[in-house]
């Protein structure tokens, strides 16, 4: 739902409470993203309008503004349909008006809810409300109760004593109290604060040797339980290995229910304490249980997407080698080790397989047909993948270089969606006529010269950002790891006339289909020699030039802005800048010392501020700067191949793969990564461990400890004498 603009206007109060911003800069980033703009095009070119928030301000904003919106949407159907029902009154109305959470309004809206036949929807069938009404009121402090409820005894309806008369009236009773909103309020809320999640071994599993053995007989406050345990207990319930249930403090619950439902000494007071333990145990305690183990889910959720997206921006931002020759190499032991090779621009060249592992007979034509393929197309480094034989062919190749007198560096590299990536139909388009095996070398090597161009062509959950990552919600997870992706894509910048589809369908404003159809059009009428050629493209509007130009670079192209991040709607500032310097704009872009004369204050505007001016002079000092860090690889040692080659205190080189809520995870060679935990991240207090490692950070490790059989290898940061 597109909110209107008096619906707009009042959800703002909330989304300015709700993040801690100045008002002028919610409205401001509001008003963009409903014209259209993105995430990333706000946050680098329109600084001044929004007070220089960041992506994840900006994307807070976004958040808080679709949460608001759809309460809106959802606060619309329940104020209609009670209406309808006869049943809104004013008071009701302005509750429901002026919630701001989505379950007060859920509590609000469940009495007037269509529900299914309850045990309470028969009690009124058998006329028995006007019983219920009686007991609710307690005003009668002589006789008895069942004295009271003989009127309503009816055995054509199925009430054949005072008993069964007082049971379906305690029902109507005990619905009432469990729709009350406040009622369940008070029962949500103790139990989130005082509630004990519990695990116990499922009873068929009792003795069992499992992953899931510290939770066998386990508890922690619910609101303390962290992510990854969360995640992990519910795996191990969702695999039947684990019971789980959310021990709450029912007397203390129980007491506030009594004391909400009995008013004073009545004759219906005995009765009325067990219609409250009946509301709280068959009607509000399974419902809360349920609301809450989703809520707690949901946190978890939201704590570990939050640490995925840090991975996976880490993996993409990985240092890129560039512009070199490289041999990807696919390795295998019985299917054999695919061999290719991409030029400077990652183009494809040739491929080989090779059978170096399956037998010494073999061995000779592989090292010829490696060397071949080093020779032939002045191969300046080797990309190995990591997966299986991986070791193995990256000693191999070191070898054959070494006897042949060849220096070259050989780097191991990730095969996490590779796999997924070869079969894909993006590989089949790209190369139709070769086997996935060799597409999987093939992208093998472009990670090593690009990791960003090439990882985008993967489903961000198939690149391996951390634990559980199935297990949390998808859809979150997918908005997420693609917003990850977009803000990356953007940070860097896209060479226009060498990027796949698949790398500019990231950028602001371009999508897939815009993507394709540059693609299209660059390769129906050749490179593109400015940004402006963009506007040629068929369906290319002014909106979406607006949104992606900036992040969009052209190498020795006819301006020479056009391989910067400064925008078009800047480019006639800065030729101002230039001839008030007496300089052509060539001669001012990547002059540092002429750039550093320019006063900025001259060029302050109404639209154009301190913010973008600074951005513009440091784009003019270093045009087309890439804005990430050197390539550095770790030289795993060569006869360490396997867990059971380790021993604890040895010294090691390993790159960090996943950085976790307890720690980080370690490749060092032998398949299995280890585990450096946050207590062992470094010689100091490490409260997140984002703080200390980074994915994709070489670091030197010391082996703790290291158990074959269960695949686990304990490593320490601290103690490798770093």
């Amino acid at each position: 739902m597109k909110p209107t603009d008096e619906q707009t206007g009042r959800l703002l109060p909330y989304i300015i409470e709700a993040t801690g911003l100045k008002q002028f800069q919610v409205e401001q980033t509001v008003a963009l993203l409903q014209e259209g703009a993105t995430v990333p095009f706000i946050a680098r070119y329109r600084k001044e309008q929004t007070g220089e928030l960041d992506e994840v301000q900006i994307r807070t904003v976004e958040e808080q503004f679709t949460y608001f919106c759809e309460l809106e949407e959802r606060r619309t159907t329940v104020l209609k349909s009670i209406e309808e029902q006869g049943r809104l009154t004013d008071e009701l109305r302005l509750r429901i008006e002026a919630t701001r959470q989505k379950t007060e309004l859920e509590d609000l809206y469940l009495p007037y809810k269509p529900k299914r036949r309850t045990k309470a929807t028969i009690a009124r069938e058998r006329g028995l409300e006007p019983l219920a009404d009686i007991m609710a009121a307690q005003e009668l402090t002589s006789g008895t109760a069942e004295a009271a409820a003989l009127p309503f005894i009816d055995p054509d309806k199925g009430v054949s004593d005072a008993a069964s008369a007082l049971e379906g009236g305690g029902h109507i009773l005990a619905e009432r109290l469990a729709d009350n909103a406040d009622a369940r309020a008070m029962v949500r809320r103790l139990t989130k604060e005082h509630g004990v999640l519990v695990s116990r071994v499922a009873a068929d599993h009792k003795g069992q040797v499992s992953k899931f053995e510290m939770y066998y007989d386990y508890q922690e406050p619910l609101k303390a339980v962290p992510s990854h345990r969360m995640l992990a207990m519910r795996r191990g319930e969702k695999e039947e290995l684990l019971y789980l249930a959310i021990a709450a403090p029912v007397d203390q619950i129980l007491a506030g229910l009594k004391s909400r439902l009995i008013q004073g000494a009545s004759i219906f007071a005995p009765l009325l304490e067990r219609v409250a333990e009946d509301a709280y145990k068959r009607l509000i305690a399974p419902s809360i249980e349920v609301e809450l183990r989703l809520e707690s889910k949901e946190r978890a959720d939201e704590a570990a997407i939050l640490v995925f997206a840090r991975n996976l921006r880490e993996l993409l931002l990985a240092p890129p080698v560039g512009g070199k020759r490289v041999l990807g190499i696919d390795p295998g032991f019985r299917t054999g080790s695919k061999l290719a090779a991409v030029d400077e621009t990652g183009r494809f060249l040739e491929h080989v397989t090779i059978y170096p592992h399956i037998g010494e007979g073999r061995v000779p034509q592989a090292r010829q047909d490696l060397l071949r393929m080093v020779e032939n197309h002045a191969v300046e480094m080797v990309a190995v993948g990591n997966g299986t034989a991986g070791r193995e062919m990256e000693i191999f190749v070191k070898e054959t270089l070494a006897k042949a007198g060849r220096q070259l560096p050989v780097v191991s590299i990730s095969e996490a969606g590779a796999s997924i990536y070869s079969a894909s139909d993006m590989a089949r388009e790209e190369f139709p006529e070769l086997d996935l095996t060799v597409r999987g070398a093939i992208s093998i090597a472009r990670r090593l010269q690009d990791p960003l161009g090439e990882l985008v062509k993967v489903d961000p959950k198939s690149i391996g950002v951390g634990q559980y990552q199935h297990d949390v919600n998808q859809t979150l997870l997918k908005r997420s790891l693609d917003g990850v992706v977009e803000s990356c894509v953007n940070y860097v910048g896209v060479d226009l006339n060498t990027a796949s589809w698949a790398l500019l369908a990231y950028v602001s404003g371009v999508g897939p289909a815009l993507a394709r159809a540059i693609t299209r059009y660059r390769d129906e009428n050749g490179s593109f020699a400015s940004r402006k050629g963009l506007l040629k493209v068929p369906r290319f509007g002014a909106k979406a030039f607006e949104q992606a130009a900036g992040f969009l670079r052209i190498r020795d192209g006819k301006n020479p802005l056009d391989n910067s991040a400064v925008h078009p709607e800047r480019y006639k500032l800065v030729e101002t800048m230039a001839a008030d310097l007496g300089a052509s704009l060539a001669g001012l872009v990547a002059d540092a010392e002429l750039v550093e004369r320019i006063d900025l204050k001259r060029y302050v505007t109404g639209d154009v501020g301190l913010p973008t001016l600074g951005d513009i002079i440091a784009e003019l000092k270093k045009p087309g700067r890439d804005p990430r860090s050197q390539f550095q690889t770790a030289a795993f040692r060569d006869d360490i191949r396997e867990i059971s080659d380790l021993h604890v205190d040895m010294i090691l080189q390993g790159v960090v793969t996943n950085v976790t809520a307890f720690g980080a995870f370690v490749d060092i060679g032998v398949h299995q990564d280890g585990l450096v935990h946050i207590s062992h991240l470094a010689n100091r207090y490490v409260k997140d461990p984002n703080d200390a490692v980074k994915a994709g950070q070489v670091v030197k490790v010391k082996v703790l400890s290291a158990d074959p059989q269960r695949k686990r290898i304990s490593l320490s940061i601290k103690e490798a004498g770093v």
